[in-house]
C-alpha cells in the first residue's frame, strides 16, 4: 500500500475508547499506566471529540488542556490553527486539537513511529543491572 493510501485508510477507519486506551498504554510515556487509568483517559478525551476529528481548543478547562499537551507529547494528538480576518481587519485565531491516526494505529501495533517497523521497547534501566541498586543502597548505610 501506497504512503497516501496507508494515510487514507487510518483516517477512515472509526477511533473507538479501546483504541485509543491501548495508544496511551503504548505511548513511551506511559508505559507502565494501569488499563484502568488509561481507559479513563480515553475515555475523557473521546467525550471532547464524539464523533468528530478535530475539536476547538476553547472548549478545553486548563486541566484538560495539560492532558491533551501530554498525549501531543506522545504523538497521540496534534494542533493545527486556523486564521481569519474580522470585518473590522483584525486577525482572529482559531486553534483545534485533532487525533493522529496514523500515529495512534502505529501505538496500537506495537510499531516504532521513526522506523514504522515493530520493535521492544526499551528504557534506559534495562542497561543497569539488578545488584546496582542494592549496592548503592549498602553505600548509602555504610556512609551513616
Amino acid at each position: 500500500m501506497a504512503t497516501g493510501d496507508k494515510q487514507g485508510a487510518f483516517r477512515s477507519k472509526t477511533l473507538t475508547v479501546d483504541h485509543l486506551s491501548t495508544a496511551i498504554r503504548n505511548s513511551v510515556d506511559r508505559e507502565d499506566m494501569p488499563e484502568e487509568q488509561a481507559t479513563a483517559m480515553a475515555q475523557h478525551i473521546m467525550n471532547f471529540f464524539g464523533y468528530n476529528e478535530r475539536i476547538i481548543d476553547n472548549v478545553l478547562e486548563p486541566e484538560d488542556r495539560d492532558a491533551f499537551y501530554m498525549l501531543e507529547d506522545s504523538g497521540i494528538l496534534t494542533t493545527e490553527r486556523e486564521e481569519t480576518t474580522l470585518y473590522d481587519g483584525r486577525e482572529w485565531r482559531i486553534h483545534y486539537w485533532l487525533f493522529r491516526k496514523e500515529r495512534i494505529w502505529e501505538l496500537i501495533n506495537g510499531e516504532e513511529h521513526s522506523e514504522g517497523v515493530k520493535q521492544k521497547r526499551s528504557s534506559v534501566y534495562d542497561d543497569i543491572p539488578d545488584d546496582a541498586w542494592t549496592r548503592a543502597d549498602r553505600n548509602q548505610h555504610k556512609r551513616a
